[in-house]
């Protein structure tokens, strides 16, 4: 060997290891990028792993979203549910209870601070 020649630097496994991840990680963000796409796609992999995806049409779009809705509506009849056993008011609309003779009395200007 000549002194020209250059040689590469002996490197680590930890390197390897990172090297390895890295490329693994930007094939998998391409593939996620593919996969949500709404595009028409196909993949083929050596021809050990082949795929087709297409964009869902209309009829399947408006089933979705009928399968979707039945399930939000069941999760929060649900959620109603379990709060009713719990005792807790699952109403938006906030109460005032009064106990007694008490009478509610409008204050003008700001809010007095107790010191």
């Amino acid at each position: 060997m000549s002194e020209t020649e250059q040689l590469l630097q002996p490197y680590s496994v930890d390197q390897l290891g990172g090297f390895v991840v890295m490329v693994a990680g930007a094939i998998g963000s391409l593939l996620l990028v593919v996969w949500q796409s709404k595009c028409l796609c196909k993949v083929n992999l050596c021809y050990i792993f082949q795929c087709e995806r297409r964009p869902p049409n209309e009829e399947e779009m408006k089933s979705l979203k009928d399968q979707a809705k039945k399930l939000k509506d069941a999760k929060d009849k649900k959620d109603k549910d379990k709060d009713l056993e719990k005792g807790e008011d699952t109403s938006n609309t906030p109460r005032a209870t009064l106990t007694g003779d008490e009478d509610l009395t409008y204050i003008p200007g700001p809010v007095p601070v107790p010191k």
